[in-house]
């Protein structure tokens, strides 16, 4: 089967609410096996809303739409399907005797209510009704030709209460028996995204004719996700048609892999650390606490955590951290021997067996004439302290995540004695390093 996802709301457009619903829509769609080709945002207008119904049917079994469902002048989704549908609209009397009910049972008189509340219980000709158990406005289930087209509310709780209960089981209804669909994802750091899609180039082409299984590359926060999606008739067939992707991808990979599906950076650096019994304080300066914070998202993170020291002052560099004075005068806080001084002394003060560093220029502006994106990172261990130093892309926060992403990326390889030499992250290669 397959579906189009339409949203309806000049809200929508005009940026004041993001349209999760749809990404939330999709989701459950895909594992399913629904195919999602197309979503549109509409804004409040009859014929508007009726002519992109007409337009997705013509390319759909499906549509399933979200807003404009109130009771308001701005609600017209009830009038944009009757519109598409060459139909008027009718009060339904169950629905006006619920909406009554409803109300009542707030303490409020159902016979003195604005009769614009009522809008709710007008439908297309030949609708039927989908209960709103969230909710105050029904939603709306109108066959149009072949096709079928299923209205919700755009308010989350409600939209995803309607479609777990009323939408989803006359989907699978009518599709029949769908495929099952399973994901299986490989997380990698260190990478360009175009890196990651180059060095499986082979392996999407050698698909593309086939269809089943799928890659896509999913990019964001300095990390670029692959995933790759099978349909078989049960489970088990599914994983065997992954298996041989997964391992030509991770072979492909190499190194970039951390981990796959729902684990973080941060929880495998975290179980490197624990499986050697080792302990870890951060020094951090441009990346103002992001280091610790994504270390203490992960529960148990105490057992190897033992602290961090935000050092965003050039003083605090030397007076909390130990940062040789002279150091700092004729280097700057921006360089790779300053981040390596960071964390050793942010290893020694807080007696960690590890020490992880960031320094660097976030922007807007350059610092001690080094370009906004220049980051020098210092670690340091038992076997010494080492660098590396990167040029990363993007505005002020994009250059703070993917710092982040870098530090805890350099302790991994690290950690799991793999190589570093080609460390990128969503910007330029490594541009250096170095081990004291």
């Amino acid at each position: 089967m397959r579906a189009e996802l339409l949203a309806v709301g000049d809200e929508l457009l005009y940026g004041d609410i993001v349209n999760g619903n749809a990404a939330w829509l999709g989701r459950q769609l895909a594992d399913v096996g629904v195919d999602v080709a197309t979503s549109t945002v509409v804004g409040d207008e009859i014929e508007t809303i009726a002519t992109a119904i007409r337009a997705a049917l013509a390319r759909a079994d499906a549509v399933v739409l979200t807003g404009g469902l109130g009771p308001t002048q701005d609600d017209l989704t009830r009038e944009g399907i009757a519109a598409a549908a060459g139909v008027g609209l009718r009060r339904n009397d169950f629905l006006e005797a619920e909406l009554r009910r409803r109300f009542q049972a707030m303490g409020r008189d159902g016979s003195a209510l604005p009769a614009m509340n009522f809008r709710q219980a007008e439908l297309p000709d030949g609708a039927q009704p989908l209960p709103n158990t969230a909710g105050s406005a029904p939603g709306v289930r109108m066959e149009i030709g072949a096709g079928v087209v299923y209205a919700m509310p755009g308010v989350p709780f409600e939209m995803t209460a309607m479609f777990t209960a009323s939408v989803l089981p006359d989907l699978l209804r009518r599709a029949g028996q769908p495929a099952v669909v399973v994901h299986r994802v490989l997380r990698t750091a260190g990478m360009w995204e175009s890196v990651v899609a180059e060095a499986l180039a082979a392996e999407v082409d050698r698909l593309a004719p086939i269809g089943n299984p799928r890659i896509a590359f999913l990019a964001s926060g300095g990390q670029t996700r692959v995933r790759i999606t099978a349909r078989a008739r049960d489970r088990a067939e599914a994983e065997a048609l992954i298996a041989p992707v997964e391992t030509a991808a991770r072979a492909a990979l190499g190194a970039g892999v951390y981990g796959g599906d729902e684990d973080s950076l941060e929880s495998v650096v975290l179980g490197l650390l624990g499986a050697r019994g080792a302990t870890l304080a951060v020094a951090e300066s441009l990346t103002g606490g992001l280091l610790a914070a994504a270390l203490t998202d992960v529960p148990g993170a105490s057992a190897v955590l033992r602290g961090g020291v935000v050092s965003y002052a050039t003083e605090v560099k030397a007076s909390a951290l130990g940062v040789d004075a002279d150091l700092l005068a004729t280097e700057g806080a921006v360089s790779a021997r300053t981040a390596a001084a960071m964390a050793a002394g942010v290893r020694e003060r807080l007696g960690a067996d590890y020490g992880l560093s960031t320094t660097g220029v976030a922007g807007p502006t350059e610092q001690e004439g080094k370009p906004v994106g220049t980051v020098h990172l210092g670690l340091a261990g038992p076997d010494g302290t080492i660098t590396r130093s990167v040029l990363l892309p993007g505005d002020r926060p994009r250059v703070r995540t993917n710092a982040a992403v870098a530090a805890l990326d350099l302790l991994r390889r690290t950690l799991a004695g793999l190589p570093d030499g080609d460390l990128v992250t969503g910007g330029e290669r490594t541009s250096g390093g170095s081990r004291d």
